[in-house]
């Protein structure tokens, strides 16, 4: 007998299964969409300490929105311009705009054929010599950066062992290559093992042969939960059962390290222990695109097998001359010097408060992503609502991008705020805390209602 089930349909497809996954289609319209006034606003100018927000004028029931002319600024505290780089003035800005005037916008032509200049070989050049590595090759987009090149290094019979919270451009990379995958608990090091030991032991699948190679792939520094990966740990175990190592620095290179040159200098891990470094350039540096380092065989294996630098639009030369600039602040300025010890200074100082206040926060102290446990969808919507009402930009994070009852709100530090910015930002939690309740440490006494929340996601 045919059983049937009661799903979401889909307009002019009657009787075809969706397309789409059901549940995250009932969130998204039951849930998500009610709160969507408070996410994805639309911004004017450069994300520094300050930013412009485009005010929205929303329909009925929020079906659809419309722009207006009105800009409102506000305190920003949700962008990822770690050393303050996104800026529209400056060394970097005329740098950038001179060569616009050089080089034009772009060139009409993947890097493999005609679309590899001048400008481009200098900056893997310098990036070389920034991560301390033999050979580098870079990209217009950092997403592509991870999801493009994973496939050219893992095939058939490989076996890639991932963090379960890496970042959905290395999921994406991986589940496209074909190598088996494997997870282990996040940043949990005896798992790692206990993984890496069963598949040893049991081999491939069916045939029980060994692994052609296995490659163990985290992240410096987690954006979700603000953690660094347990690099001197990982490295140790990539020695002991001869695997290789993918890094993630996308957030952590330019932000962590003495002179910013990520996990590795912050944990004083050799960069030769580590077989492939990849970062982005969005973050700390104020540009776009990413980049991989490694041996000068493995780079040039990537060089020919890469789809990223076969088909995809090569690095726009402005980009690239922003990215110059910035690394070459960052190596031999004082003013690059500054912004990292500004930043540093920063993020101590806002870590001490928040935890010294009573807010439950993530991750590792040195982390310029900071995120405070909200638990609740309810939560976050009112802390958002309030905080835009204050004038403050923060960012908020709910399932699927967390656990359904591991809702936050995340900030992220930057060299481009003073103290008095980060002090208001405090006064301004200060005044929500008593109308939703943001302080949920152990340590602070709060009510019924909250010590519920607690319970139910200390027990998970």
């Amino acid at each position: 007998a045919v059983v049937s089930t009661q799903s979401t349909g889909e307009y002019g497809n009657e009787g075809f299964a969706p397309l789409y996954h059901e549940f995250e289609s009932f969130y998204h319209r039951n849930v998500y969409h009610r709160g969507s006034m408070l996410t994805a606003a639309p911004l004017a100018g450069t994300p520094g300490a300050t930013i412009d927000i485009i005010e929205r004028e929303w329909g009925e029931h929020l079906s659809s929105f419309k722009l207006t002319d009105r800009k409102k600024n506000f305190l920003n505290v949700g962008s990822y311009n770690y050393l303050g780089f996104a800026e529209n003035d400056g060394y970097c800005s005329k740098e950038t705009i001179k060569e616009i005037s050089t080089s034009g916008a772009g060139v009409a032509s993947p890097r493999k054929e005609l679309g590899t200049m001048q400008i481009h070989q200098d900056l893997e050049n310098l990036v070389c010599e920034f991560v301390r590595k033999p050979a580098a090759l870079v990209f217009g987009m950092g997403f592509g950066t991870n999801s493009l090149n994973i496939p050219a290094l893992m095939d058939q019979g490989c076996l890639l062992i991932s963090d379960e919270l890496n970042h959905s451009s290395l999921i994406l990379g991986a589940r496209l290559c074909g190598a088996k995958i494997a997870v282990f608990k996040h940043n949990d090091v005896a798992d790692l093992e206990r993984v890496i030991r069963k598949n040893i032991v049991m081999g491939q699948e069916r045939t029980r042969r060994p692994w052609r190679k296995i490659l163990i792939v985290v992240e410096g520094l987690y954006s979700m939960e603000g953690t660094m990966c347990d690099l001197p740990a990982i490295v140790a175990l990539k020695k002991k059962y001869k695997a290789y190592l993918y890094v993630d620095e996308a957030h952590s290179i330019g932000a962590m390290g003495e002179t910013g040159r990520g996990v590795s200098e912050h944990f004083n891990v050799d960069t030769r222990d580590i077989d492939i470094l990849m970062g982005t350039f969005s973050k700390s540096f104020g540009a776009s695109g990413g980049y991989i380092s490694g041996d000068k065989k493995t780079i040039d294996h990537l060089r020919r097998e890469s789809h990223a630098h076969s088909y995809a639009a090569p690095m726009s030369p402005p980009v690239a001359r922003q990215i110059i600039a910035s690394m070459t602040s960052i190596m031999h300025t004082d003013d690059g010097k500054r912004r990292l010890r500004q930043l540093a200074a920063n993020t101590r100082y806002f870590r001490t408060e928040l935890r010294k206040r009573g807010y439950i926060i993530y991750g590792d102290s040195h982390s310029p992503v900071i995120p405070m446990i909200l638990f609740t969808l309810a939560n976050i919507c009112a802390f958002a609502k309030e905080c835009l009402n204050r004038g403050l930009a923060s960012v908020i994070v709910a399932f699927p991008a967390t656990t359904m009852l591991g809702a936050r709100a995340r900030f992220c530090i930057s060299a481009s705020h003073t103290r008095e910015h980060l002090d208001r930002v405090l006064d301004i939690l200060e005044e929500l805390d008593p109308i939703i309740g943001l302080k949920l440490s152990k340590n602070r006494k709060t009510s019924a209602f909250l010590d519920f929340w607690k319970h139910l996601i200390y027990k998970q």
